[in-house]
């Protein structure tokens, strides 16, 4: 990362049309999706590597909240496809000619 911008955010991501809510949220909704059944310290130590730099570190909460939600909203559950039956053929009676 350039050290220049570093000490730029959040005006760097206001920039480009993000505020800290919407980034945030919708991270840790992807995150929920991929990653289930995380814990408090888990989400924590996913929220610092994603977003490393100090000025995201106020959101720490509001992401694990958003988490969360995402976490235990019901999965939509996909009608399974039919049981495909194996196809058998009846071997060809062998007629023999009398004459």
């Amino acid at each position: 990362m350039n050290s220049q911008a570093e000490g730029q955010y959040p005006e760097i991501c206001s920039a480009v049309g993000l505020d800290c809510e919407t980034c945030t949220s919708s991270t840790a909704r992807e995150l929920a999706k991929v990653c289930k059944g995380l814990r408090g310290k888990a989400v924590g130590q996913l929220f610092v590597q994603i977003y490393p730099n100090s000025a995201c570190a106020p959101m720490h909460s509001y992401f694990a909240a958003q988490y969360r939600e995402a976490s235990s909203e019901p999965v939509v559950e996909v009608e399974p496809l039919p049981v495909r039956r194996e196809v058998t053929f009846a071997r060809p009676r062998t007629m023999a000619a009398v004459a």
